[in-house]
């Protein structure tokens, strides 16, 4: 597949990548610590509405614009469906959804619970906690007690991104507890004082605490001057030369317009730019 690339707001743009053909999908980027994905293939709209299916970090967000496109236009029908970036590619190109939603690329927050005393962790040390090299909080400055970590299940975007961005390559230990959700995630660090996750840094809330990376914040500000490097676009996705129906179209125009920008910049992203 090769990815062409646009920005929604007032980001960088993000590279263009060569994938594999035969498929061609452009692409919307969302330059958050999320960034949307407009996919589609032969679904169109019917009785049922706008399908939209994929990443479960993309979802909440996608969520949260369709409610608010739904208020605006009575009578149309949005469903979004959290079922993993994976899926959401497969069902775009098999055309069981309109809008398939991708995390394959992310910005990543490192959390702790916020009783956890350490406010910064290098990237060093980062790789050697979630590889199993590093098992006592004592051993990076913090008390001493074990650690308890918490991942994505293999296949999600939010593991492939940590594993390449954070990682670079470097396994991550089989003893991690693996999650279906970045939700899931927040949840057992906000409850649990000795555990340590990653989530994408637009659901990063109060519950938890966000650690800074090699003395780096993450932050939208620090994303935005690219101060901040553990961070990727969100994708919707949809196959070159399709026609999104109406209903879709309308919600792809709403997602880019000032108001749809404003309203994810008020969810914790970094606005994007409009379609070149």
């Amino acid at each position: 597949m090769a990815f062409s690339t646009v920005r929604l707001g007032s980001a960088r743009p993000v590279a263009t990548r060569e994938i594999a053909p035969p498929w061609r999908w452009p692409c919307l980027a969302l330059w958050l610590c999320l960034a949307l994905l407009l996919g589609s293939c032969s679904a169109s709209e019917g009785a049922g509405g706008l399908n939209v299916t994929g990443s479960t970090s993309v979802a909440p967000f996608a969520e949260h614009l369709a409610e608010i496109y739904q208020r605006q236009h009575p009578g149309t029908t949005i469903n979004v469906q959290s079922l993993g970036s994976t899926a959401g590619i497969r069902a775009a190109i098999d055309g069981v959804a309109e809008l398939g939603m991708s995390s394959r690329d992310l910005a990543l927050a490192v959390i702790v619970n916020p009783s956890n005393p350490l406010a910064s962790l290098s990237q060093a040390q980062v790789q050697a906690i979630f590889s199993g090299q590093i098992r006592s909080w004592d051993m990076v400055g913090g008390p001493s007690a074990p650690i308890v970590l918490v991942v994505r299940e293999a296949g999600s975007g939010t593991f492939g991104a940590f594993e390449e961005l954070v990682m670079e390559g470097m396994p991550i230990t089989p003893t991690a507890l693996r999650q279906g959700s970045n939700g899931a995630i927040r949840q057992i660090v906000a409850e649990d004082p000795n555990a340590i996750g990653y989530i994408s840094l637009g659901i990063v809330d109060q519950s938890v605490k966000a650690l800074a990376i090699n003395s780096v914040q993450p932050s939208v500000a620090n994303v935005e001057a690219g101060t901040y490097k553990f961070v990727r676009p969100f994708l919707f996705v949809w196959r070159r030369g399709h026609q999104l129906s109406s209903l879709a179209s309308g919600f792809v125009e709403f997602v880019l317009s000032p108001a749809g920008q404003e309203e994810l910049g008020r969810l914790g992203l970094v606005k994007g730019a409009a379609p070149r």
